[in-house]
């Protein structure tokens, strides 16, 4: 079974050799593609490098500057439905996502039943590290609404650490997704679900960022507030 990780990156050249070769490391084989916006600190050139060694199983799509996390999902998505892999993820290159956590996802959707999975910060057995009060208040409440307005039983509606099985994709427009922050990744889980799709979360341990700079900013916060009501009437 065919498994790809996609990895966004934006200037993530403290993190994304190591990252790689994590991932590589691990018992169960992955392939990875890196869809990255531009990054000026040379993150693509690493990849590029890396691609000598890892040959045919890791790869690369260069955009022209920020486009946002969105998009590169969809691009990623796009590729590798176009390849035909069997199980496609969703993971930060800041080690925020534990690697070895893939192959719980993995075998959440090859031998549990699930279509979607989700590493999820507030199931029962998860929880995040070194994150300040008010960002996990932000988090945490924002899955609340979520679900309070779509009724969507998912506890980590913000989750960016996912197994996709290719039939989900395959079914959701990727073109008329809308949204490109978190609200991206509550859009993606909402359509799949409203699909009949099974969602299942594995608990996992977040660890805020240690090396690199967050991409949180104030718009993507109001993009996620706002696009719940736009999904739920749309």
């Amino acid at each position: 079974m065919s498994k790809i990780i996609l990895i966004p990156t934006y200037n993530e050249i403290e993190n994304i050799e190591k990252i790689i070769r994590k991932v590589f490391s691990l018992p169960e084989s992955f392939h990875i593609l890196i869809i990255d916006d531009g990054s000026p600190d040379g993150t693509a050139q690493i990849v590029k490098q890396l691609q000598q060694e890892f040959a045919n199983a890791l790869f690369i799509l260069e955009r022209n500057g920020k486009q946002g996390l969105g998009k590169a999902y969809i691009a990623g998505f796009k590729w590798s439905i176009e390849r035909k892999y069997d199980y496609i993820f969703e993971m930060d290159a800041d080690f925020s996502h534990n690697p070895d956590d893939l192959i719980r996802l993995y075998d959440e959707c090859k031998n549990k039943g699930a279509d979607v999975s989700v590493g999820s910060r507030y199931v029962k057995g998860g929880k995040v590290v070194n994150w300040p009060f008010n960002r996990i208040f932000i988090s945490y409440g924002a899955s609340v609404y979520v679900r309070l307005i779509t009724w969507m039983p998912v506890k980590d509606c913000t989750a960016g650490f996912v197994c996709y099985k290719r039939a989900v994709l395959e079914a959701i427009d990727l073109d008329n997704i809308k949204f490109i922050g978190y609200a991206f990744q509550i859009e993606m889980k909402y359509t799949a679900w409203r699909k009949g799709f099974k969602i299942k979360e594995v608990p996992i341990t977040f660890v805020d960022r240690t090396e690199g700079v967050s991409k949180m900013s104030k718009g993507i916060v109001k993009e996620a507030i706002l696009g719940v009501w736009k999904m739920k009437f749309s």
